[in-house]
């Protein structure tokens, strides 16, 4: 049996930055910073200026970083909108 995943899109005002399956994602909000896992209740939030940190289902994780947006958690799906974003 699989494990369940979460479908991931990073979107920047002037493109898409990054999509696909991961185990965690991790963002800094205006409340602080936020662990998202499969099954997280959906939620939207505002995104402060930070690092995005997101752990792929191989264990490596990706770095992104993002100003200014917000994240929304629907069905397993996380969509994070930013005015800037770029992968580091």
């Amino acid at each position: 049996m699989s494990e369940k995943a979460l479908h991931v899109e990073l979107v920047a005002a002037d493109q898409a930055v990054w999509t696909g399956s991961a185990k965690m994602v991790i963002a800094k909000t205006v409340e602080g910073e936020i662990g998202l896992l499969p099954g997280h209740e959906p939620m939207l939030a505002i995104l402060s200026a930070g690092e995005v940190r997101i752990t792929l289902p191989t264990g490596e994780q990706l770095k992104a970083s993002a100003e200014d947006g917000f994240l929304s958690v629907e069905r397993d799906a996380v969509t994070i909108f930013a005015r800037h974003a770029v992968l580091i």
